[in-house]
């Protein structure tokens, strides 16, 4: 299980239009967003991820790097990033299901088309919202079961500036006796 105020997995994997995200070589001053999306089949992504292109400029002011990954392949992440017209959010793509498994998120299996007509992939992940801190530990998390009911990256950004403003720590870190 993560734990907020611990390292969190290593993750490394292809970006859209060439080079590699390395998580352990991202050096943004407060850290960096890494949102995981179910892919190209999901029509509740594409707007998510809309809303996140919007504000990545944003988040890059406070310090904050910014980058959407999937499980799908290159063509597939390709598809999505043209989809949602993004300039600025960078698309990893080729996620294995076992690093998935390895930042908590869950792994749902195919329905077929969904309603946009695009067939789901036979395993993939469903979505996780992560805030990795400068030194690579976890500040915040969520994942879900689900494609719905998602944070909006407009609160995210309210808690960021929180966050910098009053030196608010990483919650939920306690893992003793209770």
């Amino acid at each position: 299980m993560l734990m907020p105020r611990q390292k969190t997995p290593d993750l490394s994997v292809p970006l859209v239009g060439g080079g590699t995200f390395d998580l352990s070589a991202e050096d943004s001053p407060r850290g960096t967003i890494v949102c995981f999306y179910r892919g190209l089949h999901c029509p509740i992504c594409a707007n998510y991820l809309t809303e996140f292109e919007k504000l990545v400029e944003d988040f890059a002011e406070r310090g904050v790097a910014s980058v959407a990954i999937s499980s799908d392949g290159e063509e597939r992440a390709a598809q999505m990033k043209e989809k949602i017209g993004a300039t600025k959010l960078r698309f990893g793509y080729d996620l294995a299901l076992s690093k998935a498994r390895d930042w908590g998120l869950y792994i749902s299996t195919s329905r077929g088309k969904t309603s946009i007509g695009i067939e789901e992939p036979a395993l993939f992940a469903e979505p996780g919202l992560f805030l990795i801190n400068p030194d690579h530990t976890l500040y915040y998390m969520s994942v879900q079961t689900m494609p719905f009911v998602r944070p909006h990256f407009r609160e995210l950004l309210g808690a960021v500036d929180f966050a910098i403003e009053k030196s608010y720590p990483a919650r939920g870190e306690y893992d003793g006796a209770v």
